[in-house]
């Protein structure tokens, strides 16, 4: 089931604890926002911001944004394709660490030989 994005302005914002309340433009009870509802945008959310917001009920049937995202805030993005996994960093240093230990065994192996 598809939910209708709403749209409305964040009323208020308590930046220490990551939540605030959004007054929607058709009218209507304020709806709470979490800092959890919003995508990774490059600022956290200030009062007056315009709140794009789908409505869902919590676990006690009151109604807070989901899916939000803040008008003209940019999502962040991260360069996932030269980033490399832990798992990848490991064996690029076991690699190298191994060239390391071949090139001094060899080097001693040549320092040893009588001349």
């Amino acid at each position: 089931m598809t939910r209708k994005t709403v749209r409305g302005v964040l009323k208020t914002w308590k930046e220490d604890r990551g939540f605030g309340f959004i007054k929607p433009d058709d009218g209507g009870k304020d709806i709470f926002i979490h800092i959890s509802a919003l995508d990774s945008r490059s600022r956290r959310p200030i009062a007056d911001d315009i709140i794009y917001y789908q409505v869902a009920k919590d676990h006690r049937g009151k109604y807070k944004a989901i899916n939000a995202s803040i008008e003209g805030v940019e999502l962040t993005t991260s360069n996932t394709e030269n980033t490399a996994t832990p798992v990848k960093k490991l064996g690029w240093i076991a690699l190298i660490t191994s060239l390391l230990i071949i090139a001094a065994a060899v080097a001693w192996y040549y320092t040893q030989q009588p001349v």
